[in-house]
């Protein structure tokens, strides 16, 4: 492709399909370049999300799309971006189909992706019964038996914030046994018990989680669970072009969405660790208002009056 787009967005969930909706109607050439494989489809519904809670990550995704569609200067390609050169201004793109693109700016909306965990039975269970986020699935399992897989500090931290759905939990550390005293011994008088063995399997049935195993023998019913997730940015090209990139994957911005590199932003759960939908969406927005701010301060300020 030889026409210089305004901005590339790469990736295609709630950032990058809300930056695009924003840049389409400030009448941008946006290319938004996603793979498809996101890391909500494991989920079956969206929540807090107002006018989509409940819809599925798909619904979701084509109720986008066709409100984009709206504006043509925004165009969508199933693809995978691959190599990044060029500056701001003129940034050059490859895909893994072979495509190049040029772009003035580039918007990272890549997410992040799990790692995967060494927890025989999570797959069979994770987006139906065994979740990271309270606040997007705590409601469904609220006032149930629940297990939450979690160590260190955020151990204390998921205990008071699942307090707020249910009063019946465990806390598993996975071997960890990184908790101190303190921390401890606070749980210990909130009722909330504490096992530090290895998680040796989940028990389900359809996806339905019946019990933890440890290692020591110990299996706690339960309904649902809760997990910390390891996770990685979803594509290695902001490291690549030099994003500054912080220990849990996150690529770090400012208030606007800007990356340490002039003309490269971030949105979304890639520049964030709040991990909801319209969170995501809303970080989306604000880079784009941000881009097309940049946009037209530098054609205004390239044009020869006369």
């Amino acid at each position: 492709m030889n026409q210089l787009l305004d901005v590339l967005i790469i990736g295609g969930g709630p950032a990058g399909l809300n930056a695009a909706l924003v840049l389409g109607r400030a009448r941008k050439n946006v290319v938004v370049i996603d793979d498809e494989t996101p890391r909500n489809w494991v989920t079956r519904e969206t929540h807090g999300f107002v006018t989509r809670d409940g819809a599925s990550p798909r619904e979701f995704r084509k109720a986008a799309k066709e409100q984009i569609a709206a504006y043509p200067s925004v165009q969508f390609a199933s693809d995978t971006a691959t190599a990044i050169t060029g500056s701001d201004g003129d940034f050059r793109i490859t895909t893994a189909q072979g495509a190049n693109y040029r772009t003035k700016k580039i918007l990272f909306a890549v997410g992040k992706k799990d790692l995967p965990l060494d927890i025989n039975g999570l797959t069979e269970v994770y987006g139906k019964s065994a979740f990271v986020c309270p606040y997007c699935d705590g409601w469904e399992l609220r006032d149930q038996k629940l297990v939450i897989i979690v160590n260190g500090d955020n151990a204390l931290h998921m205990a008071k914030v699942i307090s707020g759905w249910t009063e019946h939990y465990t806390i598993c550390t996975n071997g960890s046994g990184s908790l101190t005293d303190e921390q401890r011994e606070e749980l210990k008088q909130h009722h909330v018990t504490v096992f530090d063995a290895p998680v040796q399997s989940i028990d389900s049935e359809e996806g339905m989680v019946k019990q933890v195993v440890l290692d020591d023998g110990t299996a706690i019913p339960c309904t649902g669970v809760f997990f910390q997730p390891k996770l990685f940015t979803g594509s290695e090209l902001p490291k690549a072009i030099g994003c500054e990139i912080t220990d849990s994957g996150t690529v770090v911005v400012d208030g606007t969405g800007k990356t340490s590199v002039p003309g490269v932003f971030s949105a979304g759960d890639a520049a964030s660790e709040l991990y909801q939908a319209i969170t995501a969406a809303s970080l989306g927005a604000l880079s784009a208002v941000s881009m097309n701010n940049e946009l037209n301060v530098e054609a205004w300020n390239a044009q020869n009056i006369h």
